[in-house]
């Protein structure tokens, strides 16, 4: 795993896998610089519901981390930390992230994750 940082926020990446950890809040954190309110990011995140269990641990808690689906037009499974703790994004599942900065307010955080994931991006 590396670190990367965006105006204050770490983004640990995997370079094996291509999978994205965001701590808690981080996303949140991300959606606000990105001009957007992150209210109501915090609230989906908070009531989607488990989907399954993933194999994969939290590496802050070492629990099973959870399967969620979140998302408006395109869901996404992300895997989220059972007790809060933060976020995993296997491979491609940022694209869909990056593609909604992009979208909305773009700015530096779009044009962040769009250097950060161009290999991802086809």
């Amino acid at each position: 795993m590396i670190s990367l940082e965006l105006q204050g926020v770490e983004i640990d990446r995997c370079l094996e896998c291509h999978g994205t950890w965001l701590d808690a809040g981080e996303l949140e954190l991300l959606t606000e610089l990105a001009g957007e309110d992150p209210v109501e990011l915090s609230r989906v995140l908070e009531k989607a519901e488990t989907v399954r269990k993933e194999k994969r641990r939290c590496p802050i808690c070492l629990r099973r981390l959870q399967v969620i689906e979140v998302g408006r037009d395109t869901k996404v499974e992300v895997d989220r930390c059972p007790i809060g703790d933060g976020l995993w994004f296997d491979r491609g599942e940022m694209e869909t992230v990056v593609r909604s900065f992009s979208e909305g307010a773009g700015g530096a955080v779009a044009e962040f994750f769009a250097q950060l994931y161009r290999s991802d991006l086809r």
